[in-house]
């Protein structure tokens, strides 16, 4: 019997994290054949994720351009796979989570009369345009898919609410799998100035800050309290990888540049990234990703949005959700960096996303759909 070809297509950071391992656990079966494509929908940072991973892909749209827009990704993106798909016929083409590549392979696997696996499904927000434009994206991809790996409980009633409860496998999410591989307790930074910080004598935060829907007052007002905290708190470091948007980065010189506590950086790659946040006090971000990865390694995370799509860590509770207002963020820091007791409460509780085994859940219940495998994995939580 042939190998099942089944095609990864992703174009960003986030979705190349978290794709790689199952690139690698494919690579492991001989009965897949895994083919890797990439639209290039970010360009530099999607390539230290596929050079720190060893991952070499057999497509490459390269669809990325200056100043780009969600209509030139999508249209550039559909035309691109539609020569792909042609030329390669697969199996089945699995996307992961919520990008604007994610709704696109979807739709042109769906043109192209393909099968379409979705990785990380059924998270939802439940407002359509926070965040914009990644909530509904996830909800079309979910109604185009054919077979949906839901990383918790939670994500699978979410789907089964919309309707969705055939091929429905709860597997826990697959960041965990790449944490194992990436976190290492004697890493050397490739950023240096992150060899030269005390993590032991010195509270360092990490921050991040980038998502669309906080452009405007909400980012303005995330900026100034950073500002002030680092004002008040000369004991406390800021690290801060920043976000190659040119609205962030202005944003974030004229409130942080000159602050001799904050540290503005170029974006890291993702061992770098994984290691910071394994060595750091706590997080603030208004990533969705961090919000994951950060309860694996047992930090805090202040969520500086008005919700999140990932509310299992927020009911654990080593997530707190504290909008974008100036004095709830500035609230909220104080009380993880003063109260003891409220931080190990959060740095304690238990992760809800994952064992390190999502990768081959995903594997063995891609089998079974196929027919190849008698039975489905056994569901992540059980």
């Amino acid at each position: 019997m042939d190998p099942l070809k089944v095609m990864l297509v992703f174009g960003t950071r986030p979705e190349a994290i978290k794709m790689a391992p199952l690139v690698k656990e494919f690579h492991r079966h001989p009965e897949i054949e895994p083919i890797v494509c990439v639209t290039g929908q970010h360009r530099e940072m999607l390539d230290q994720v596929l050079a720190a991973f060893g991952i070499r892909p057999a497509f490459d749209l390269a669809i990325m351009e200056k100043s780009q827009t969600l209509y030139t990704v999508t249209s550039k993106a559909l035309l691109g796979l539609e020569d792909v798909f042609a030329r390669k016929k697969p199996d089945i083409v699995l996307v992961h989570g919520d990008t604007t590549t994610t709704f696109a392979s979807a739709l042109a696997s769906f043109y192209s009369g393909v099968r379409v696996g979705h990785v990380e499904a059924g998270l939802r927000s439940f407002d359509k345009f926070s965040p914009f434009p990644e909530e509904m994206n996830r909800v079309l991809t979910g109604r185009l898919a054919d077979i949906h790996f839901a990383p918790t409980e939670s994500n699978r009633r979410n789907l089964a609410r919309e309707g969705v409860t055939e091929h429905v496998y709860v597997t826990g999410n697959t960041v965990i799998d790449a944490l194992k591989t990436t976190v290492r307790p004697d890493y050397v930074f490739e950023e240096s100035i992150l060899n030269e910080l005390d993590y032991a004598a010195r509270k360092v935060v990490l921050l991040t800050a980038h998502r669309r829907e906080n452009y405007g007052e909400p980012m303005e007002n995330i900026m100034s309290a950073v500002a002030e905290l680092a004002r008040e708190r000369r004991d406390v470091c800021f690290v801060y990888p920043v976000h190659l948007s040119p609205y962030v980065r202005e944003t974030v010189q004229k409130h942080l540049a000159g602050l001799d506590n904050v540290r503005l950086i170029e974006p890291l790659g993702v061992f770098d990234m994984h290691n910071l946040m394994d060595r750091v006090y706590m997080v603030m971000t208004d990533s969705g990703g961090l919000q994951e990865e950060a309860p694996a390694l047992g930090k805090p995370v202040l969520v500086l949005r008005r919700e999140t799509e990932r509310p299992e860590a927020v009911e654990a509770g080593t997530v707190e959700i504290v909008g974008t207002e100036r004095e709830s963020i500035l609230n909220a820091a104080r009380a993880l960096l003063d109260d003891e007791a409220h931080y190990l409460r959060m740095k304690r509780a238990v992760n809800p996303y994952g064992d390190g085994s999502a990768c081959l859940r995903i594997t063995e219940d891609l089998l079974y759909y196929f027919g190849r495998r008698a039975e489905p994995a056994a569901p992540f939580g059980r």
